[in-house]
Formats: C-alpha cells, sequence, structure tokens
C-alpha cells in the first residue's frame, strides 16, 4: 500500500511547483497614512534649583570647621619648636641623637596634621552625602575646602621640614 501512494506523490510534486499567486503581495513599505508628520513644541524645562541642605548637617560641617581650626593653630604654634630642632640636626649623621630628636618632633607634628585630616575625612563624607541628596553642596563645599587649605598647608611644612633633615 505504501508502495502504490510513492509514485502518486511523486507526480504530485511537480504540480505543487507551478502554482503561483492570482495577485501580487501588498507591499511591506509605510504607506501615506501611516507617515505621521508635524511638529510639536518642548515645553519650557525650569532649572534644577537643588535645597539647601539640613541645619543639622550644616552645624555639624560648622563644628567640624571650628575644631579643624582650633587643631590647626595647635599644628603652627609646635611649628617653630620643630623647626628648630631640624635646623639642629641638619648635617647631623642619621641615627645620631639630634637626627632621632628632629624626626620625633616631626612625626608630633604628623599627628597633629592627621587630626586636621580626620576632620577633613568627615566634611569629605558630609559632602558626598549631602550631593547624593540632592542638596545644595556649595555650603558644604566651601567649608571642606577651607579645611583642606589648613592640610596642604600642614603637608607643605611637613614636607620641607623632611627634605631638610634629609640634606
Amino acid at each position: 500500500m505504501i508502495q502504490a501512494r510513492l509514485p502518486l506523490l511523486a507526480l504530485l510534486l511537480p504540480l505543487a511547483a507551478c502554482a503561483s499567486p492570482s495577485a501580487e503581495y501588498p507591499s511591506l513599505a509605510v504607506r501615506d497614512a501611516e507617515r505621521w508628520t508635524g511638529t510639536m513644541a518642548a515645553g519650557e524645562a525650569e532649572p534644577y534649583v537643588p535645597v539647601p541642605p539640613g541645619v543639622p548637617t550644616l552645624e555639624r560641617a560648622a563644628q567640624l570647621v571650628t575644631e579643624a581650626r582650633s587643631l590647626h593653630a595647635e599644628f603652627l604654634a609646635a611649628a617653630p619648636n620643630v623647626r628648630s630642632r631640624v635646623s639642629a640636626a641638619q648635617g647631623a649623621s642619621v641615627g645620631s641623637d639630634s637626627w632621632a630628636v628632629a624626626q620625633v618632633a616631626v612625626a608630633d607634628l604628623e599627628a597633629r596634621r592627621s587630626r586636621v585630616m580626620v576632620a577633613l575625612a568627615d566634611l569629605d563624607l558630609i559632602y558626598a552625602e549631602t550631593s547624593n541628596a540632592g542638596e545644595a553642596i556649595a555650603p558644604v563645599a566651601d567649608e571642606r575646602d577651607a579645611v583642606a587649605a589648613m592640610v596642604e598647608e600642614e603637608s607643605a611644612l611637613i614636607a620641607d621640614l623632611l627634605a631638610r633633615l634629609a640634606r
């Protein structure tokens, strides 16, 4: 039975190849009814005005600046004594008593600077939190910049003292 169907199937296959559509298929291009033209005016965008930071944030930042100024004043008060010790150790051999005393004095200045740097790190944290909250950062940035300037001044002084000590 299967063998009788195979020749019949072989005769029907060429007939399928002769089949063609009676009309053209529709185009897939965009039709005129599907075209959309026109203009749309964009609305006037209001500029973003960030809200000022909260009072607790500003108070904490002010407290950190006050603390940094006090610590910076202590640093500057200790600097002349360290300068004199470094001057006394200039030309001394590494490991001598005067060199060791000068190194300890510079280390004390570095410890004082690190306390100002802690205040700067806290201000950096407040700055980042304020920025992430979408609040105005200018008040915090000004205070942060003031403390950063103190740290830069202290770092420059320490670098100068260490350079003089290395001669």
